[in-house]
């Protein structure tokens, strides 16, 4: 056997285990590649990313070592209160997103960055949320799902849902648990007929208002009441020396007196 023929038979098996190991990491995910609790499965249509399932895993928080090439994150039904700024900022892939029936309860700027061009639907019914950055949904043109929530009605939920066109559904699901406008209260979202920015405004500049008239009303009180006290000493005080006794003459006076006589 020739040296080109020793080498042959040993690099075409070699060849072929390296081609299997190949097709066992992209057909099948390694564990270490999986969150823990959760599991993944690669999806069988293009463009064959992971379908990730955290749900029912007790979770506390979004697990930081989601694979890159997930298409599909299920973390709904868990003890997830917070969603930190940027967090799904590494999944490109992302086309749904289920964080229903949790405890989260406000949503910042930046909860949802790099899901601009990708995500579709977007699951956030069942939580405690009150309150977002009115720029929260601002770039995504997914399919939001925000009911079942305890949402408190002012200017940045206001700003945030109208930043939302294409996406009215989502505004006629929300409730007002809680309004500027106490007449809303327990009223749907699209009901207040009133501009909550402005309202807040008018708010501030009747609070002004007020302030500067209880200061202006204090001033003229206080001027009223000094002018008084005035009059009032410089009357005591002419009474005072009008009762005072009249100054008695001298003898020398009185002599003068009777000579002109």
């Amino acid at each position: 056997m020739t040296p080109l023929d020793l080498w042959l038979s040993r690099s075409i098996p070699m060849c072929l285990l390296l081609q299997s190991l190949v097709l066992m990491v992209l057909c099948f995910p390694s564990a270490s590649t999986c969150p823990k609790g959760c599991t993944c499965q690669r999806s069988e249509s293009p463009p064959h990313g992971l379908n990730v399932s955290c749900s029912l895993s007790r979770l506390k928080e979004i697990p930081p070592d989601v694979p890159p090439d997930t298409q599909l994150l299920q973390l709904d039904r868990n003890h997830i209160s917070l969603v930190p700024d940027r967090i799904f900022h590494g999944l490109r892939m992302l086309r749904r997103l289920n964080l229903s029936h949790n405890a989260v309860e406000t949503l910042g700027e930046g909860a949802f960055v790099g899901l601009e061009g990708s995500l579709e639907v977007l699951d956030l019914s069942h939580n405690r949320i009150t309150s977002v950055h009115k720029d929260a949904f601002a770039r995504l043109k997914a399919r939001v799902m925000v009911d079942n929530n305890p949402w408190h009605c002012d200017c940045a939920l206001q700003q945030a849902l109208g930043g939302m066109a294409h996406n009215h559904e989502a505004a006629t699901r929300v409730l007002c648990r809680s309004s500027e406008l106490r007449d809303q209260e327990g009223q749907p979202f699209l009901a207040v007929d009133a501009d909550l920015c402005n309202l807040a405004k008018r708010t501030t500049d009747y609070a002004m208002l007020v302030t500067m008239f209880g200061w202006f009303a204090m001033v003229i009180s206080y001027v009223v009441y000094y002018v008084r006290q005035n009059q009032e000493d410089a009357r005591r005080h002419l009474e005072y020396l009008k009762s005072l006794p009249s100054k008695p003459k001298k003898p020398d006076e009185l002599e003068d007196i009777s000579t002109v006589v």
